[in-house]
């Protein structure tokens, strides 16, 4: 047998939530140039998501409204996804929310919405869109679960405590789906990303650029695409027998 040296997902759907930007833009991006079609999940960009739609072609992508921390919202988008295109191969927990909730904030109901808020997006999302595509997995045969998690899972936040704590629990989630459901065929995966170049991280970079560089022995910033690849490579029947594993791309700035 001929080793695989290229990735062909021709014939999958993968479903990306928080992809209308960023990790999950060029995630879905490269999954549809390696064959799959590919559901962009969308909160507020709608313009931003059909936009890459129409990059992908129509044929091959569809954008999906939803607010991921909304239980309700997250079974209509796979409901969604299964309706026009049959089925789901691949699932990308991307869509992440992110907010300064330092433990000496003066406001103790501010502090418990961000938790609440957080987790809600961030572990419940994942968590209950997970739950429902792994129905269509099981129905097909199995696929793949893609969990995007943080360096803040394992370093610890101390102006971000909800979101690292967040993304540790993404980890976990992980190794569960991976021990669970395997007999079912469907593989669970994590990525950790470090500091990225992102809307999201914008903030921060601009605020401590010269003390983040300082951490990375590579001494950048990571890219989406430097990201996107790893997603795109689990994603593929080369990572086949990795189950509930997390790779870090973070530039060597954090170890565990």
């Amino acid at each position: 047998m001929e080793p695989k040296t290229t990735i062909d997902l021709a014939g999958k759907v993968a479903l990306i939530t928080g992809a209308s930007r960023g990790i999950g833009r060029e995630s879905a991006l490269r999954m549809a140039l390696a064959g799959a079609k590919v559901a962009v999940n969308y909160h507020r960009s709608e313009k931003e998501a059909q936009s890459l739609v129409r990059e992908i072609g129509d044929q091959k992508a569809m954008a999906v409204r939803a607010d991921v921390g909304t239980p309700g919202d997250v079974q209509t988008m796979i409901d969604a996804v299964v309706k026009r295109f049959g089925r789901i191969d691949i699932l990308v927990n991307n869509a992440a929310t992110f907010a300064k909730n330092p433990f000496d904030g003066p406001d103790y109901a501010a502090w418990q919405r961000g938790w609440r808020t957080t987790f809600d997006v961030n572990v419940f999302g994942a968590a209950n869109a997970a739950y429902l595509a792994m129905r269509s997995m099981r129905k097909t045969g199995g696929g793949k679960i893609i969990n995007i998690a943080s360096r803040a899972a394992f370093r610890g936040e101390t102006e971000f405590p909800d979101y690292g704590a967040s993304k540790a629990a993404l980890v976990n989630l992980t190794r569960s789906i991976a021990r669970a459901c395997a007999e079912d065929n469907i593989i669970a995966s994590c990525v950790a990303p470090g500091f990225i170049e992102t809307e999201m991280a914008r903030s921060q970079l601009e605020a401590h650029l010269e003390e983040i560089l300082e951490q990375i022995p590579l001494g950048r910033v990571g890219t989406v695409d430097d990201v996107a690849a790893v997603i795109l490579f689990l994603a593929s029947p080369m990572a086949d027998y990795l189950n509930g594993v997390t790779i870090d791309v973070n530039g060597g700035s954090w170890f565990h």
